[in-house]
């Protein structure tokens, strides 16, 4: 493990609330000194000009699907901790959607123990509510977190509100996080993109608002008896703001997300019909990402998801509404959402970095240490100035489902220490 003097990085600390130029001493991992400037280090000390480049805590990221197991073709466990190191994530939460689903404590154990290289991000693991992540049979909670589960989901929306109810009383004792995908499958049914003007010029169908908010207001119904703490996953309606805003003001025990692609693209984006702007929940409307963007300025929403889903060549080109929803995002959720938020001076360095990094940890009941002396170096550089073309040779992720793949982009993450 090399030793490394960072000289006047611009470091971000949402922990201590900090945005400051310094160097930075990183001793064996460790970091030994910040300080306006560092003259006293060792003769075999890596010294890095890092004018003009950021250094943060660790990204965190919430939820992203794993290909692996059973769907390989799209891409590895070994591939998707590379692409999220490379996009700046310490850490990586898998959704537990996958084949086999990550229903038993087996399962668990075998991904914790995946041989991966060495300072790869920590990889954590939603365990599954339900057996194979049907929505029908509870899975064996206990035997879950003994396994070392990091909290619950089925990762998709409910069919029946019944087992929603059972969900929130037999985990309530555990402690841990429980979070649900939000939509009355009833209203959205074929949908394919949110309902509004923009839907009926460009001719695909409609999802209606209400297929989530009727979803999200059913479950603080819930949680408002029942008092099990949950997480609103994915959120992506003006309405579902309002409603999550209501809750936390009443004290309901509620946090929520929403993903990065929701606060930067909208409807109008679909003229394209690019599938990989095919997303479940869709892009909202322009007057939604207005309100997402505002919930997270103002802690409503508490951080922001990357949801990364990898599918294949073929399964993405067909018709729009016929292909699978989702698209890659790892390595290129912070470069675009800097560009397009902090660049803009519609948010500060310091609240992107808050709900990119220690607020999403907080979701998941942990905790982000600061940027100081004496602590293990969980950190992000980022150079915002780098212009590099989404291509093939410049992706870790094996897969290529983005609407920017074959287009520059401004800022790049250069290192990440795990």
């Amino acid at each position: 493990m090399i030793n490394e003097l960072l000289q006047q990085v611009r470091v971000i600390d949402p922990v201590s609330e900090t945005d400051q130029i310094a160097d930075v001493l990183i001793v064996k991992g460790e970091i030994q000194a910040i300080a306006p400037e560092i003259s006293e280090f060792s003769a075999d000390t890596v010294i890095k000009d890092c004018r003009g480049l950021v250094v943060g805590t660790g990204l965190v990221d919430l939820y992203s699907h794993s290909s692996e197991p059973g769907f390989e073709e799209r891409e590895t466990l070994v591939s998707f901790l590379q692409a999220a190191q490379a996009g700046g994530f310490t850490r990586l939460t898998v959704l537990p959607d996958t084949n086999p689903a990550i229903d038993n404590p087996a399962l668990v154990v075998q991904l914790q123990q995946k041989r991966v290289e060495k300072g790869s991000p920590h990889l954590q693991v939603w365990g599954g509510m339900t057996l194979d992540v049907a929505g029908k049979q509870l899975t064996e909670f206990a035997d879950l977190v003994t396994a070392g589960v990091v909290g619950f989901t089925d990762g998709k929306p409910w069919e029946n509100l019944g087992i929603v109810r059972r969900v929130l009383e037999y985990l309530q004792p555990f402690g841990k996080v429980v979070a649900f995908s939000p939509c009355d499958r009833s209203l959205s049914l074929n949908g394919a993109m949110r309902e509004g003007a923009e839907a009926l010029r460009i001719g695909l169908p409609p999802i209606p608002a209400s297929a989530e908010t009727s979803a999200i207001a059913a479950l603080l119904e819930l949680v408002a008896e029942i008092r099990t703490p949950v997480h609103i996953m994915r959120v992506s309606t003006a309405r579902s703001v309002e409603l999550i805003a209501t809750a936390k003001f009443q004290g309901l025990p509620v946090t929520a997300s929403t993903t990065w692609m929701h606060l930067l693209l909208n409807t109008a984006d679909i003229k394209s019909y690019h599938t990989s702007l095919h997303l479940e929940p869709p892009l909202g409307n322009s007057s939604d990402v207005k309100a997402l963007r505002a919930g997270v300025r103002g802690g409503v929403i508490d951080a922001i998801a990357i949801d990364h889903a990898a599918f294949t060549y073929e399964e993405k080109v067909q018709a729009f509404a016929e292909s699978p929803p989702g698209a890659i995002g790892l390595e290129l959720a912070l470069p675009l959402l800097w560009s397009n938020l902090v660049e803009t001076g519609e948010f500060t360095a310091l609240e992107l970095w808050r709900v990119l990094s220690n607020q999403a940890a907080a979701c998941l009941q942990q905790e982000m240490k600061a940027i100081k002396l004496g602590e293990k170096a969980e950190l992000t550089l980022f150079d915002p100035e780098k212009i590099w073309t989404v291509n093939r040779q410049n992706l870790c992720s094996l897969a290529d489902n983005t609407p920017w793949f074959g287009k520059e982009i401004k800022g790049r993450v250069l290192q990440t220490w795990c």
